[in-house]
């Protein structure tokens, strides 16, 4: 069935009519198409750029546990999910054209005993190159690593690689057509691995301004995971009388988290919205995300960081003729009123309407 939308379809701001035809926009007037709205403001699907479809606390989950998160997801309305490290192959969510979009990145590397257990391919730094180019050419066009994490012998947050290895994988990854992105809670690990030509850094706790001042000149993207940080207490207070320091370390780093976001949007380093689901946060939380983010840039910044700048970033369809019809319809402007993301008036996925 053809149908006809009538509204402001963002980030423009003048109404105008499009028709859904086969699945794809259209600004030609389709004969015989139902009017789904009019009067209406239309966003394009919303985008979670950290997200672990086919993943738990435990490792890989099962396909009927799977199929749930993403169907969490879009009834939130994401529409394209940028994964973040999975062991489970979730290639079949992309044959499923009832769930959101998928670009996977493969597994997590990360180095034995120095992540969350089941997560990851560890790996030793002399055998870092060969997996990322291994996960390079099993996944969508994203490598994850794991750039930071606790050094029992240390006590605290430390690198996980050479910075002269992680510029090789880095390397290695750009030759096989893939970008790569790393976990980075402290403040050493993600400076070495922006200077070494890393594409994105998730989370971006420890960034110094010299450090966002590098990223916003090199364009090196972040995706905050604010929800997640906000669990900072929680991962740091099992450890405080066996790892004061990191415990410590962590707690400033959460304390200053929405200073040091704030100070990357500020320099123009570009930020996308991201959930971190699949651990600890639960799936189906995006408007959470654009509701953090917002508290810290504003609305506009932070739908655009999960709509129609995510999905340019990630080299995805938008609102334009010959786009894949994958969008929110709104009753009121969410750039004025954000709480009409959780009102829908529909959601459509392909060109379909699904709720």
């Amino acid at each position: 069935m053809a149908l006809r939308i009538a509204g402001v379809f963002l980030p423009d701001d003048e109404p105008r009519e499009l028709w859904i035809d086969g699945g794809l926009l259209t600004d030609e007037p389709v004969s015989g198409a139902e009017t789904l709205a009019e009067g209406c403001w239309v966003l394009p699907g919303l985008v979670d750029a950290h997200c672990h479809i086919g993943l738990g606390p435990e490792g890989g989950v099962s396909h009927d546990r799977t199929l749930q998160q993403a169907r969490a997801d879009l009834a939130a309305g994401t529409m394209l999910i940028r994964d973040a490290g999975s062991p489970s192959d979730t290639r079949w969510v992309q044959q499923d054209a009832a769930l959101p979009r998928l670009l996977r990145a493969g597994r997590h590397v990360a180095r034995p005993k120095r992540y969350i257990r089941h997560l990851g391919a560890e790996v030793e730094p002399e055998q870092l190159v060969d997996q990322v180019r291994h996960e390079a050419r099993s996944g969508d066009g994203w490598v994850k690593l794991v750039g930071d994490w606790i050094d029992r012998g240390v006590g605290d947050l430390a690198p996980l690689w050479p910075a002269d290895v992680a510029a090789q994988a880095i390397a290695v990854a750009h030759e096989e057509g893939a970008r790569v992105t790393a976990h980075c809670f402290g403040e050493q690990a993600v400076h070495a691995l922006v200077a070494a030509g890393i594409d994105c850094i998730e989370h971006g706790t420890g960034l110094s301004d010299e450090g966002i001042a590098d990223m916003a000149a090199r364009g090196t993207a972040l995706v905050p995971t604010l929800i997640n940080l906000d669990n900072f207490p929680a991962y740091a207070a099992p450890a405080q009388e066996k790892f004061p320091r990191y415990f410590t370390h962590m707690m400033d780093l959460y304390e200053r988290r929405h200073r040091t976001i704030g100070a990357a949007i500020e320099a123009g380093v570009p930020v996308y919205a991201g959930t971190d689901a699949g651990t600890v946060v639960e799936h189906g939380r995006i408007r959470d995300e654009i509701d953090e983010l917002a508290a810290i840039a504003g609305a506009d910044y932070a739908l655009g960081a999960a709509s129609w700048r995510a999905r340019t970033w990630l080299g995805a369809d938008s609102l334009t003729p010959g786009a894949s019809a994958d969008l929110i319809v709104l009753d009121a402007d969410p750039r004025q009123d954000l709480s009409t993301l959780r009102r829908p008036r529909a959601l459509v996925l392909r060109g379909r309407v699904i709720g």
